[in-house]
């Protein structure tokens, strides 16, 4: 085992599973919904509910021995039918909206930890593959804030076919603007468990100790009725907001939807047009009184960004949370939603990936690819199935998209056919047998050509940029490619076989982990690391039985 490889595991709780043959593994719980609100534990605790978590100091918990709480329902995850492969002759467009939630992954992970198998309705590949950072070429000034990475080699499932990897990295502004934050803490009866209530507190304070001192910081609870427990406050002021924080008990019903108009009615108390305002939503995803319907709350929501001020949302528990509904808002609030099932997930999605997370560099990011027929006889998007666009909605600067934030990476892949390989489609029997014209000469080697559309924050009017990705982006083989694009194609087969794909039946769990494994790059965090344990615990026993 290399040396790298081992803090990650023992961060995890998998080094005996990677050292030693797999055995049964104690269960990992949240308390049942009616236990008492326990106070929150002190900056560094580890709250939890992942057996054999490791503390800062390397010390592993023990499992919480109360009963495994209830599979979360299919029909509360947000997705649709698998992309299928189209052909080039027919529809050579494809068009999404890019975004860099990952609340899919973090979910997953917690479920295997767990011994359990995630619903495929749960897994989102594009948010498998977002969850991890990339070592993507930053773009120069802020005028053009994106830096395409393109990287076409091999499939490692199937290699008569290709990947296209379209990598961007946002630009990272010298000096962070001035934040003003409203805290929407939903303290109803089912966040009592220690991975909710807790968990959340104890976020929000290591949260609010990175903001500078003169930026504002509102605290909003929500349960059977509305309260503002910390009006706007420097945040210089951590006296009141630790004071705030340790106030908030869990007990009484979800009033959601009047908890969101309350916030964003203190955001707009200390809006400032020159700063980042921004609502985070800390909730298991239970809106049960109040507007609960999702076009009230998108209404409300919409309304509001419309006027600069932006919602985040961050899940905890399982057995109430309403994925989709989490989804939906963050979406319509040009935000994003995360998840986290130990103090650790939370500390990466607002503290560690604070600027990513929180401050905005580009709104309504779509992405359009045309391929072409020359070279590619069908393709598919791997990922992105709730983000798909109409083709004529690229241009449509009403159509909402996704939000993409400071110094962050994003990836989408695509798995393609080239032209003279067995087709995944057959061709159609009336078709012409060239399609249209031929593409000019200087033009008919290229794969695809690449269009990603953005807004400035605050501005209307969408700024275009153009890529054409052509043989000089090829790699002959699979190892040649950077290791960026491997450890995302190993990435996107684990979310794939989650999700019982039949794209990747033929590439065993074992090689996907090899294959990340030799793609770690510099993993400065340790996230990478982490898959592979995880993807190796999978596959070697405590979990496998369940994945097929």
């Amino acid at each position: 085992m290399t040396p790298r490889l081992r803090p990650a595991l023992a961060l995890l709780g998998l080094l005996s599973a990677c050292e030693a043959a797999p055995g049964p593994r104690p269960a990992v719980v949240a308390a049942p919904s009616a236990s008492p609100a326990m106070p929150a534990a002190p900056s560094g605790a580890v709250i939890g509910s992942v057996a054999g978590r490791a503390a800062p100091g390397g010390r592993l918990i023990a499992p919480d021995p109360r009963p495994l709480e209830a599979q979360p329902p299919a029909a509360n995850f947000r997705n649709a039918p698998e992309n299928g492969f189209q052909s080039v002759a027919e529809a050579p467009v494809s068009t999404f909206s890019l975004h860099s939630d990952t609340a899919s992954y973090a979910i997953a992970r917690r479920l295997l930890l767990e011994g359990r198998r995630p619903p495929p309705e749960a897994i989102r590949a594009e948010e498998f593959i977002n969850a991890f950072p990339y070592d993507y070429p930053l773009p120069a000034s802020r005028a053009e804030p994106f830096a395409p990475f393109i990287s076409v080699h091999p499939s490692p499932w199937n290699p008569e076919r290709r990947l296209l990897h379209i990598g961007l990295r946002t630009y990272a502004p010298a000096a962070t603007p001035r934040v003003n934050l409203t805290l929407l803490v939903d303290v109803s009866g089912s966040m009592a468990p220690p991975d909710r209530l807790p968990l959340v507190v104890e976020a929000m304070r290591s949260l609010t100790r990175r903001l500078n001192p003169t930026d504002q910081v509102s605290i909003v609870t929500y349960a059977g009725k509305t309260a503002v427990t910390l009006p706007p406050t420097p945040a210089g002021n951590q006296a009141a907001i630790e004071a705030a924080l340790s106030t908030l008990q869990a007990d009484g019903g979800t009033s959601g939807g009047a908890g969101l108009a309350l916030a964003y009615d203190q955001a707009a108390k200390a809006f400032d047009r020159n700063a980042v305002n921004r609502v985070v939503l800390a909730t298991d995803g239970d809106f049960n009184l109040g507007p609960t319907s999702a076009p009230a709350l998108e209404g409300l929501i919409r309304e509001r960004r419309r006027a600069g001020i932006y919602l985040t949302t961050l899940g905890v528990g399982l057995d109430n949370l309403s994925d989709d509904r989490m989804s939906t808002i963050a979406r319509a609030g040009n935000g994003i939603y995360v998840y986290a099932a130990t103090p650790e997930d939370a500390r990466r999605a607002l503290v560690e990936d604070f600027a990513q997370n929180l401050l905005p560099v580009a709104d309504d990011v779509k992405a359009q690819v045309e391929f072409n027929p020359a070279q590619v006889s069908g393709y598919r998007l791997i990922g992105y199935e709730t983000r798909l666009l109409r083709r004529e909605d690229f241009r449509d600067d009403t159509v909402d998209a996704g939000e993409i934030g400071s110094n962050r990476a994003v990836t989408a892949l695509y798995e393609f056919i080239p032209r003279g390989a067995a087709p995944a489609v057959d061709p159609l029997r009336y078709a012409p047998a060239a399609p249209g014209a031929a593409p000019p000469p200087n033009r008919g080697a290229e794969f695809a050509f690449l269009r990603l559309r953005y807004k400035r924050p605050g501005e209307s009017t969408s700024r275009e940029l153009v890529r054409a990705i052509t043989p000089r982006d090829s790699h002959p083989t699979f190892d040649a490619a950077p290791a960026d694009a491997r450890f995302a194609a190993a990435v996107a087969g684990f979310a794939q076989h989650l999700r019982n794909s039949p794209q990747v039946r033929s590439w065993p769990l074992e090689e996907m982990a090899a294959t990340a494994s030799a793609a770690l790059g510099r993993d400065v965090d340790g996230r990478r690391a982490e898959f592979v344990a995880l993807v190796r615990r999978v596959s070697r026993g405590s979990a496998l039985s369940m994945l097929h």
